[in-house]
């Protein structure tokens, strides 16, 4: 297991963060009842061995399965005896907590509701890392800042981040926190997989360039690229996929991604899941890949990810079979910047 920095902040995270949207009661209804099948005993296994592995980085949020999550979390850590400062936990807010009209968004009122909410799900007296989970249109984004803000100095939360946030708004928010002295976001959490590069055309330049961590959530997108799905597909496709298709793929870019990647597996003695997560893993900016299982032979295939070691080959061809359509403005700073790269200057005769 390696650790990376989380942004520019002194603290290290595994490169694997177990992701917890699974946790939360079995038969529950709505969305949560076909995501989260994970009760108590099941979780207390599935934290113990990320553990094991080195994972020190667990994601969570207020919403997964309205609470459940963290609620579960919490009381594994208690169970397992781990010790605090042995564990990051990551968790979010935004999303509707309630029936009311102030019970979601990221308004100053509803993140101090929530963030003593969470504190109390999860057992503890601070959250390493507060995410903003969504983007708020109505509320001003200063306020939203200054709250999270007041939540650090207040030492209820150490550090704060992001989560599917476009790139001028984030830009946005990281000027008001310098000119103004808040904590800033040292990380943003956004989707991204092999089948799923769009981040790569504005969001990760901006992250280079203001050393923020990307958290990847979905690395599989959903299940669609574990190899149970597609035409040449072993099995039936059943799973979490099969009954909740999310998040949404370019299937025909997709399964020409998981034939490539059939082919790399066997290489390497490896499923076709090991690959996709590898392939993430591989890439420079990425700070941590969430993982999330309902079994632990699911978690054993996720974590076999960290031993994967992608050669150059193996990578150009998955770069090429999942590569970007071209688009503007994209092309044609490409053809414009051809000259202007950072290189000793060699004027011709």
């Amino acid at each position: 297991m390696r650790y990376n920095q989380l942004g520019r902040t002194g603290l290290f995270v595994s490169e694997i963060c177990l992701g917890t949207m699974t946790f939360g009661d079995p038969g529950g209804e709505g969305q949560w009842g076909a995501i989260a099948s994970v009760d108590q005993n099941a979780a207390d296994e599935i934290v113990e061995r990320s553990l094991a592995a080195g994972v020190n980085f667990i994601d969570t949020a207020n919403v997964y399965s309205f609470g459940a999550s963290e609620r579960i979390l919490g009381q594994s850590l208690i169970n397992l005896g781990v010790k605090r400062q042995d564990v990051v936990i990551a968790t979010k807010v935004y999303g509707s907590m309630g029936n009311g009209p102030n019970d979601r968004g990221a308004s100053r009122g509803h993140i101090m509701d929530q963030v003593e909410a969470s504190l109390d799900r999860l057992q503890t007296d601070h959250i390493d890392l507060y995410q903003i989970h969504g983007t708020d249109p109505v509320t001003p984004i200063d306020e939203t800042l200054k709250a999270l803000d007041d939540i650090v100095s207040s030492g209820l939360v150490r550090y704060v981040g992001v989560s599917n946030w476009q790139a001028w708004r984030i830009a946005k928010a990281l000027g008001i926190s310098e000119a103004k002295g808040y904590a800033r976001f040292e990380t943003l959490q956004a989707y991204y997989s092999i089948a799923g590069r769009d981040l790569e055309r504005d969001i990760v330049p901006l992250l280079n360039e203001e050393k923020l961590g990307l958290m990847v959530w979905s690395p599989l997108a959903g299940g669609l690229l574990s190899g149970k799905y597609g035409p040449d597909a072993p099995g039936n496709g059943e799973g979490r996929r099969a009954s909740f298709n999310f998040p949404p793929v370019d299937e025909t870019r997709g399964w020409a991604c998981v034939a490539e990647m059939r082919e790399v597996a066997k290489k390497h003695d490896v499923s076709v899941a090991t690959v996709a997560l590898g392939y993430v893993l591989a890439k420079p900016f990425v700070m941590s890949v969430i993982i999330g299982a309902s079994r632990l032979d699911q978690l054993e295939q996720n974590l076999a990810a960290t031993g994967l070691d992608l050669d150059a080959e193996d990578i150009a061809r998955l770069d090429k079979v999942s590569a970007l359509p071209p688009e503007y403005p994209g092309w044609m700073l490409e053809r414009q910047t051809a000259g202007r790269r950072p290189a000793p200057f060699d004027p011709k005769p």
